[in-house]
């Protein structure tokens, strides 16, 4: 199929895209990469009245550290984010999801910013600013508004962004290296392929090996990437043994809906996503203790 009309027009600055989007009415959308938009625009699934091209507006990449941040720009493309040597120090949980983002193609054109406003429930990026309580920052001619990453994603493909706001970057704050770790795991078809469930986990321990903060997410489960705030304030204070970690993630499915498709059905998707927060949890914990690389 092809797509329906539309107009297009190309910016070169974050106000003109602004401006561009309070014109163009609720109809409106920002392209960088298209790795999403495009294909539902060949299948007429997305109807955009107006294309607003974001490509020559260079403020919208780069990656920095801001004091306790790792500010992300939303155009900057996720191969280049995953082979950032600041991304892998400072953010390595991000770096780990990242490699199972699509593929290198995908990867080359696909963004941050873009995978963030797609919000599928399946998305390893929007897990990751769940799981670390990251703050999404738009623009508009209204202003700029910061949104934290709990208040972001509504539902499938919804997020609270407005029509006119135009998402230009990402903050992920940084835990202190000593005695944090992380852990990343998801299943899918194909390496390629969206998650069927994926669970994330960052932890600190305390000189006692004992949990002092810990962070933990999943996708593929529910209507959005979804923290298991249950499941930290129970291993809170714990030494995460791998009994404790099991009874903790057995208190999810009174959060979880999980959706059947074409894929997988409900129950499957459930029953992994407790098996990958288990997994999770046990890494960050290793990886704390130096006992994984």
């Amino acid at each position: 199929m092809k797509a329906a009309p539309f107009d297009y027009v190309r910016v070169s600055s974050i106000d003109e895209a602004c401006q561009a989007l309070a014109d163009g009415g609720e109809d409106a959308r920002i392209i960088a990469g298209g790795q999403t938009l495009i294909p539902l625009m060949a299948m007429r699934l997305a109807r955009p009245t107006l294309l607003i091209d974001i490509n020559e507006v260079d403020d919208l990449t780069g990656i920095s550290v801001n004091g306790d941040n790792l500010v992300i720009k939303a155009r900057t493309r996720q191969a280049d984010t995953l082979a950032s040597d600041v991304v892998k120090e400072r953010l390595p949980i991000l770096a780990d999801a990242l490699s199972h983002v699509g593929h290198t193609q995908t990867r080359n054109r696909g963004t941050v910013g873009g995978s963030l406003v797609n919000a599928d429930p399946s998305a390893e990026i929007p897990l990751i600013a769940q799981t670390l309580d990251a703050t999404i920052i738009a623009q508009s001619t209204r202003g700029e508004r910061t949104i934290a990453a709990g208040d972001f994603f509504e539902s499938a493909m919804a997020t609270t962004l407005a029509p006119d706001e135009c998402l230009t970057a990402v903050r992920f704050p940084i835990w202190p290296a000593a005695n944090t770790g992380f852990g990343f795991h998801e299943v899918s078809i194909r390496d390629s392929d969206f998650a069927l469930a994926a669970a994330a986990a960052q932890t600190t321990l305390d000189s006692n090996g004992n949990c002092q903060r810990l962070s933990v997410a999943i996708c593929g489960a529910s209507p959005a990437a979804l923290r298991l705030s249950i499941v930290e304030e129970t291993l809170m204070g714990s030494d995460l043994n791998d009994d404790a970690i099991k009874t903790a993630c057995a208190n999810i499915d009174d959060l979880i809906d999980p959706q059947s498709d074409v894929h997988a059905d409900a129950a499957y998707r459930g029953r992994v996503a407790k098996v990958m927060a288990r997994r999770a949890i046990s890494d960050a914990r290793d990886r704390a203790k130096g006992e994984l690389v």
